[in-house]
């Protein structure tokens, strides 16, 4: 079983930058690929980006490439998930999760789920 709790969301103008944390709890997150979520209001949850369990592998949508970072720090069971450049088109909550099969962007690959953390971007 693997817990996760996010922080780090708020409120930015276009152009400014966020860091989501995603603390995990249990001492297997090193053995979880790990991957960030979003979901804006009346649409499906799409996937941000993904990162290795090693951190030696990473992806990321389109939408996002160039502008956001995913990293991991396994010692302190936390990812991140550095947002810069922030669009209006941004605004969701952010989820992260954690897959025992490897990384994916398919979110039925991810067992274990965080309660989200709201990203606004005014413009």
């Amino acid at each position: 079983q693997v817990q996760l709790v996010e922080s780090g969301g708020g409120l930015v103008q276009t152009g400014g930058s966020l860091r989501l944390s995603c603390a995990a709890s249990g001492r297997t997150f090193s053995s979880y690929a790990m991957g960030w979520f979003r979901q804006a209001p009346g649409k499906e949850r799409e996937f941000v980006a993904t990162i290795s369990w090693s951190g030696g592998f990473l992806h990321y949508a389109d939408s996002v490439k160039g502008r956001f970072t995913i990293s991991r720090d396994n010692a302190k069971n936390t990812v991140y998930l550095q947002m810069n450049s922030l669009k209006p088109e941004d605004t969701a909550v952010y989820y992260c999760a954690a897959s025992p099969t490897g990384w994916s962007t398919n979110r039925r690959a991810y067992d274990y789920w965080g309660q989200g953390t709201q990203v606004t971007v005014s413009s």
